[in-house]
């Protein structure tokens, strides 16, 4: 998420009998004035030196924690897109079909956003059969194979297990890189990720709660 950094200056203004002609003075760079810096969401603000706010602020240039964020998380939003087609001739419930394709347009894009950027940065996307050990939330190829076999009811509780836990790990990572990362635009992703997860987690286990 966006880190908001808001500078809280104090400014005293000096008032004299007679009208001064001096141009007021630029803010100085090596200003002390505290800066606040909010929390994430269920955090509080902190207050930052001048030259803990300069470091605290992402850069333009990514660092190893986002460069492997990127590349496991196209692993994981295509197993995400693989789940969710599977949906349309599946599912025996209609708004778990309107979830599906809802994930599916808004992970598609994601994958060709961090695909891009990867080969901006001269690294290179992670292929189609790439290892995914340990990657938190992944449904294992036996749990896959069962979602494929299950259809009607049997693949709408299956579908939202596994889905759940998929976009739990996706949370995970991303609040890792939100520690660990240093760009901006990784940074933002990664805020995207877990609010729209989020919330596609409470409007699963609704929907779990009603079959």
């Amino acid at each position: 998420m966006r880190v908001a950094l808001i500078v809280i200056a104090a400014t005293v203004v000096a008032l004299s009998g007679c009208t001064s002609t001096t141009a007021p003075q630029a803010p100085r760079a090596d200003s002390t004035a505290p800066v606040i810096a909010p929390g994430r969401p269920g955090e509080q603000a902190k207050t930052l030196s001048p030259s803990e706010a300069a470091t605290a602020v992402p850069s333009a240039t990514p660092n190893a924690a986002d460069i492997k964020y990127v590349q496991d998380m196209i692993i994981h939003h295509r197993q995400a897109l693989d789940m969710a087609l599977l949906a349309p001739s599946r599912a025996g419930s209609t708004q778990l079909k309107s979830l599906a394709e809802r994930i599916k347009a808004a992970q598609g894009p994601e994958i060709q956003f961090m695909t891009t950027w990867l080969r901006e940065q001269d690294q290179k996307a992670p292929d189609h059969h790439a290892a995914h050990d340990g990657m938190p939330g992944m449904a294992t190829p036996e749990q896959l194979e069962s979602l494929k076999a299950a259809k009607g009811p049997d693949f709408d509780r299956l579908f939202l297990q596994l889905m759940i836990n998929h976009h739990m790990g996706a949370i995970k990572m991303s609040e890792q890189v939100l520690t660990n990362g240093s760009h901006i635009r990784i940074e933002e992703l990664a805020g995207d990720v877990s609010i729209t997860q989020t919330a596609e987690i409470r409007r699963m286990q609704e929907l779990q709660s009603s079959l």
